[in-house]
C-alpha cells in the first residue's frame, strides 16, 4: 500500500521555525490540511514535494527517503503550488503539452491525456486561447489539470480553490473525490468547506506544529462544550463580536442571535450547541495573524 511519512521534519529560517518537529504518516485517502495563513502549510508541502530540504528530519515514500528516489518520486508526484508558473502567451493546450513532455508522459498518451483533463476542468473550448486571456478561476483550473498530467499516485494541492467561484469549488471537490482512489491526496486550505466535504482525515497545523488530526467527527469532538448561542441586544452584540470568536451573527427582530466559540459560557443564558468544523477552525486559529 502506498504510504508517506514525515519524521521530525523541521524547517528553520534564521530565528523562526516555519515547520517544527512535524511527524505524520499518510496512507491512501484524502487529507485536508487546515491552518491560518502563516501556519507553515506551504513550507511543509514544498518539503513533501522535495522542493525545499528540511533543516532536520526526513520525508519517506514507501519507506525510502524521497531524496534517494530522485526521478522515480517526481514520476508519481503531482503538485499545484499556491502560485504556479505559466507562460501567458502559450495556449492552454500548448502549455499542457510542454509540461507533459517535461514530466515524461509517454508520447502516445499525451494527446488523450490533455483532452481528458481539459474536459475534466471544463476548458476544452479554451484550448486554443492564450492563457493571458484567462480569468483567475480558469488559470486555477488549468493548474489543477497540470498537476494531474502524469496520473500521479501522490497529489499535493496548495490552496487549490483560491479564485474559484462556489460552482467551480463544487466541481473541484467532485473531481478530487473521483480521482483519489488508491492515491494519497493532500490539500492545504483555509476554506473549511473544501475539507469538510471531501477529506477522509483532517490535519490541524498551527505555528509549524501538527496540533490535531482525525476524521471529521473526531476533530469536531475536540471543541465539544465550547460553542454557544445566545440572544443579545445590538449594542451587546457589537461588544461580543470584538471580545469573542463569533462564527455567526443573525438579526432576530430587536435582538441579535450570536454563535460564539469560547472556552467558557459567554453569558448566563447562553446555550451549548453542537460544533461544526468552522467552529473548530475559529477555536484554534481565530487569534492567528497573517505573515
Amino acid at each position: 500500500m502506498l504510504s508517506m511519512e514525515l519524521r521530525g521534519v523541521t524547517k528553520q529560517y534564521k530565528q523562526k521555525k516555519a515547520v517544527d518537529d512535524f511527524s505524520l504518516k499518510l496512507e491512501e485517502g484524502v487529507y485536508g490540511l487546515l491552518g491560518a495563513n502563516g501556519a507553515g502549510k506551504t513550507t511543509l508541502l514544498r518539503m513533501l514535494c522535495n522542493i525545499l530540504k528540511p533543516t532536520s528530519g526526513i520525508v519517506l515514500c514507501n519507506g525510502m527517503e524521497i531524496d534517494e528516489m530522485d526521478g522515480e518520486y517526481r514520476r508519481i508526484l503531482g503538485y499545484l503550488p499556491q502560485q504556479f508558473g505559466y507562460y501567458p502567451n502559450m495556449t492552454a493546450e500548448r502549455y499542457l503539452r510542454y509540461l507533459a513532455e517535461l514530466k515524461a508522459v509517454p508520447p502516445g498518451l499525451i494527446d488523450s491525456k490533455i483532452e481528458e483533463l481539459l474536459e475534466l476542468v471544463e476548458l476544452s473550448e479554451m484550448r486554443k486561447k492564450k492563457i493571458k486571456t484567462f480569468s483567475g478561476g480558469m488559470i486555477r483550473r488549468l493548474g489543477i489539470a497540470q498537476a494531474m498530467l502524469n496520473d500521479p499516485e501522490i497529489l499535493i494541492l496548495d490552496e487549490p480553490t483560491a479564485g474559484l467561484d462556489p460552482k467551480e469549488r463544487i466541481r473541484f471537490r467532485n473531481l478530487i473525490s473521483g480521482f483519489s482512489k488508491n492515491r494519497i491526496v493532500l490539500l492545504s486550505t483555509h476554506i473549511v468547506s473544501d475539507v469538510e466535504y471531501i477529506a477522509d482525515r483532517i490535519l490541524l497545523m498551527k505555528q509549524g506544529k501538527l496540533i490535531g488530526q482525525g476524521n471529521l467527527e473526531e476533530i469536531v469532538e475536540q471543541v465539544e462544550g465550547h460553542v454557544w448561542t445566545c440572544m443579545v441586544d445590538a449594542q451587546t452584540a457589537e461588544e461580543y463580536n470584538r471580545k469573542y470568536a463569533v462564527s455567526n451573527l443573525k438579526n432576530q427582530g430587536e435582538k441579535v442571535e450570536l454563535r460564539i466559540v469560547a472556552s467558557q459560557k459567554p453569558v448566563e443564558d447562553a446555550v451549548s450547541v453542537e460544533p461544526g468544523l468552522e467552529d473548530v477552525y475559529l477555536y484554534y486559529f481565530e487569534q492567528e495573524t497573517e505573515e
